[in-house]
């Protein structure tokens, strides 16, 4: 397993306050695995839209998503950024220094940004 996706799924894991054991039994029930660092592919698409689509991901109507988080957070790698470089570009850009005080619309814009300077820099 890659270590940015075991990073994401340690984030979402933390970020849904999951006990370890409440962990273990999502993998092994979602995935077929104890451990992240065993999952293949399929495993780990399995296991994100099960986070995704979720009861224990719950954000008011107009919150960011968990998947706009985990798709920002995609651009971020593919942008080739620290995550020093992110913060100061959502704060120079967004008056924003965390990406959970975005809103769902605010998020949607952020997004935008980072896939034109992602086509930018390959173009």
């Amino acid at each position: 397993m890659d270590r940015n996706k075991l990073a994401v799924i340690h984030i979402v894991k933390k970020e849904l306050g999951l006990s370890d054991d409440e962990y273990r039994d999502i993998l092994a029930k979602h995935a077929g695995v104890r451990s992240a660092k065993d999952l293949d592919e399929a495993g780990f698409r399995r296991l994100m839209h099960y986070f995704v689509r979720s009861r224990h991901y719950r954000s008011s109507r107009g919150d960011i998503t968990l998947r706009q988080k985990m798709y920002i957070r995609h651009l971020v790698e593919e942008a080739g950024w620290e995550e020093d470089h992110f913060v100061n570009f959502m704060k120079k850009y967004y008056k924003k220094s965390a990406l959970e005080s975005f809103s769902k619309k605010e998020a949607s814009k952020l997004i935008e940004s980072l896939k034109n300077i992602i086509r930018h820099r390959s173009g």
